[in-house]
């Protein structure tokens, strides 16, 4: 865990003026993976890329740039007639292989019988992850949602039983079967289901089109629907769906882009 935390001070949040009018400011690691908090003066109008993005009345808003995603992009401001256009540059990652063995063969190539399963789950999913609401909490500050030893990074890719799959998005805290998992934000639960490869999930909206997804989980103590506030005990850590032992894996995503948890400005770590 130290070394980890050592790692994650390498990735010094950053938060500095970029125009004179518009002004704004942006906190967050200027790295692949990360979401970015914006502020900026109430009434200005903000683009990403050339899509507009909501902004709150306070003048806060927030986007992110995935696992590969280009190392530049542009931010637009604009306040009546002035409009300001920044390029942003983001480093390049580099992602650990991991070779995994002993995975159950249903969960590396899964039968024909389960396809169909396997392709609702991913639409209940996305459909959960297009959520747009004016929740202000991911402006909160974050806490981690699990004590225990990370055991798994975003963007790493796993070998299981000898076959490549798909890059790892989340950030994986190995914990006993029943361990706590706390909300990590204030936010409204989107999806709480049995999920074929995730075992018992939980998505929870935290606003302005970010979710946090717990997955392998145990036991749900929230449904859909429920409010839950930062801390507020929401499940607890288990082994369901495709796992090798029990942890919680933490995704965070901004709509259906997938970010990395690790790098959300100022996380805290769990009590």
């Amino acid at each position: 865990m130290k070394a980890w935390v050592k790692a994650l001070s390498l990735l010094v949040s950053i938060s500095s003026p970029l125009f004179a009018q518009p002004e704004v400011q942006l906190q967050g690691s200027f790295i692949q993976g990360s979401l970015i908090k914006g502020q900026t003066a109430p009434g200005t109008k903000v683009f990403f890329n050339g899509q507009p993005l909501p902004v709150s009345s306070d003048g806060q808003f927030v986007f992110g740039v995935g696992r590969d995603a280009p190392q530049e992009h542009k931010l637009t401001l604009q306040a009546g007639a002035e409009q300001q256009v920044k390029t942003l540059h983001f480093k390049k990652r580099q992602y650990d292989i991991q070779h995994v063995n002993g995975v159950a063969q249903k969960y590396v190539t899964p039968p024909d019988a389960v396809t169909e399963r396997i392709r609702l789950d991913n639409a209940r999913v996305r459909k959960a992850r297009e959520t747009h609401s004016d929740l202000p909490f991911i402006f909160d500050t974050p806490k981690m949602p699990a004590v225990g030893r990370i055991s798994g990074v975003y963007g790493s890719q796993r070998v299981f039983n000898g076959e490549p799959r798909n890059p790892h998005y989340g950030l994986d805290i190995a914990a006993p079967v029943g361990a706590p998992v706390i909300a990590p934000l204030s936010g409204t639960v989107l999806l709480a289901e049995d999920l074929y490869y995730s075992g018992l999930t939980l998505i929870i909206d935290h606003g302005f089109g970010i979710s946090s997804t717990f997955m392998h989980l145990s036991k749900f103590n929230v449904a859909v629907g429920d409010s839950v506030q930062q801390g507020q005990r929401i499940a607890e850590v288990g082994a369901s769906g495709r796992v090798t032992g029990a942890h919680l894996d933490w995704r965070i995503n901004w709509h259906q882009e997938r970010l990395d948890p690790a790098l959300l400005p100022g996380l805290v770590m769990a009590d």
